[in-house]
């Protein structure tokens, strides 16, 4: 889903991260798109993941060091997630953190479906300087049921197009940069 639009979404948020930094990426496949991008791109980074497709994608990067934090392995997409993985999280404090969302709601509720996901996202949340948020304008329209965190909580929002008018007001009442990826892609409607 949103495949195009998450390659974009990866790479500029990839354009936002400086060399010789430390960093979380969460689970998610657009979080996988940033990482992907950091490979072209990047090196002397730390990278923490709770996500096996991230690992992958990085370790054989000889100027990226990869830590995969432990536990239960969710099999249909390769996220780590339980106390285990919790707790190498909080073991850390990093420059940046790259976090997804499945659902981000008009009042800016950032969402998703697994409460063992969101305890390692807020954990990751939690023990960055910077959080980024990178999400397809696909994520507006859908709900969940476990919140994760606030867009006050967020530095940066990397999406595809410019967003809806009253979560850009919150973006704007709160400093976060908001950055499009695709800001001349028409808008589906529907």
């Amino acid at each position: 889903v949103a495949a195009e639009e998450k390659k974009a979404i990866g790479i500029a948020a990839a354009a936002q991260i400086p060399n010789g930094c430390s960093l979380f990426i969460n689970i998610g496949t657009t979080t996988e798109e940033v990482a992907s991008a950091l490979t072209a791109t990047h090196e002397d980074l730390l990278v923490i993941t709770n996500n096996l497709n991230v690992a992958m994608l990085l370790y054989r990067h000889p100027r990226i060091e990869v830590i995969v934090a432990g536990g239960t392995v969710r099999r249909a997409d390769g996220a780590v997630i339980g106390s285990t993985a919790n707790n190498l999280i909080t073991q850390f404090k990093v420059d940046y953190a790259i976090v997804g969302a499945s659902a981000i709601d008009e009042e800016g509720a950032l969402l998703d479906f697994d409460y063992r996901e969101v305890q390692a996202a807020q954990a990751i949340i939690a023990n960055a300087r910077s959080v980024m948020l990178v999400a397809d304008s696909t994520k507006l329209s859908r709900n969940a049921p476990v919140r994760i965190a606030h867009l006050s909580q967020i530095h940066t929002f990397v999406t595809d197009l410019p967003l809806p008018a009253g979560l850009q007001a919150i973006c704007n009442s709160r400093g976060i940069e908001v950055i499009a990826a695709m800001p001349d892609k028409p808008a589906d409607v529907g």
